[in-house]
């Protein structure tokens, strides 16, 4: 590739950084799409990028997980999706470490605001609500201490 085209490329990176954060393996796909491009030109614009600090991994996952917990997502799903977009699992165990976040109280007002104030339910309805809030990345433990003082039925 000419200089012109690896300019090119990195502008495309640049650009595609601009808009929000991406892990390198997000945008390493996003510009293997390209029809000029081959893998070695992309790797070394990601390398100048992460060395000039406009890429990193560990920024996005901090982003990305703080965004997912504000909409109501756990620990669990949380971890899945930073994987599946390519953060390592020892940054996925550092970020969900990190995040400090006592989840609990996070279950409690997603569930309230979902549900409403009254947990309280029949067989059927909370084993939908258990597996919903399954769905959204929380533990068992999580749920079920949530559920605890109701669960006498």
């Amino acid at each position: 590739m000419s200089s012109e085209d690896i300019a090119a490329l990195r502008r495309a990176a640049i650009g595609l950084l601009a808009r929000r954060e991406h892990s390198r393996f997000e945008l390493q796909h996003k510009l293997a799409r390209r029809d000029d491009v081959c893998a070695e030109d992309i790797t070394a614009v990601l390398d100048e990028l992460e060395a000039e600090r406009l890429l990193s991994d560990q920024r996005f996952a901090e982003v990305y997980a703080v965004s997912r917990l504000d909409r109501g997502y756990g620990p669990l799903r949380i971890g899945a999706e930073l994987r599946t977009r390519g953060v390592s699992e020892a940054l996925v165990s550092v970020i969900l470490a990190g995040l400090d976040e006592d989840w609990q109280p996070c279950l409690s007002r997603f569930a309230r605001k979902r549900f409403g104030e009254s947990l309280d339910s029949d067989t059927r309805t909370r084993a939908k609500r258990y597996a919903f809030l399954r769905g959204r990345g929380f533990t068992m433990t999580q749920i079920d201490r949530l559920f605890r003082p109701r669960a006498d039925d």
